[in-house]
């Protein structure tokens, strides 16, 4: 299983008037963290696209518990947990001073040749060498 976790400070700039992070910026922390996590198995974004692959976002699903407040550090978790036909990773949100889990969702990213724009049904070879696994 490969994981990573970042931590985040809530930013003025991503709460409301009550000091709270609006929904939408959650997509942001997954986003964070999911950059880790290819870097840690160098196939980050610049190297999709020298790989002639792109890999955009399909799926996505988040649920909150409860609400990220300002200056709250957090720990976002992810974990690769598919790869054999498309990536999908998840995500855990955790309050970094008491452990409690805050927020869960993933994401889903299908790999598309960039030559012809086409989505694959199956991962292609340069995915399951970065992780290390045999296709």
């Amino acid at each position: 299983m490969i994981q990573v976790e970042t931590i985040i400070e809530v930013p003025f700039h991503d709460v409301d008037v009550m000091r709270v992070a609006w929904h939408g910026h959650y997509v942001k922390y997954f986003e964070i963290a999911r950059c880790a996590l290819l870097d840690k198995i160098e196939y980050n974004y610049p190297e999709m696209e020298q790989s002639g692959y792109a890999w955009p976002v399909i799926d996505l699903r988040i649920r909150y518990a409860h609400p990220l407040k300002f200056q709250q550090k957090v720990k976002v978790i992810a974990t690769l947990v598919e790869w054999e036909n498309r990536l999908k990773i998840n995500y855990q949100i955790d309050d970094l001073v008491t452990g409690q889990r805050l927020t869960k969702g993933y994401t889903v990213q299908v790999a598309v040749d960039m030559s012809n724009n086409e989505m694959l049904f199956v991962s292609p070879a340069i995915l399951f060498e970065k992780i290390g696994v045999t296709a």
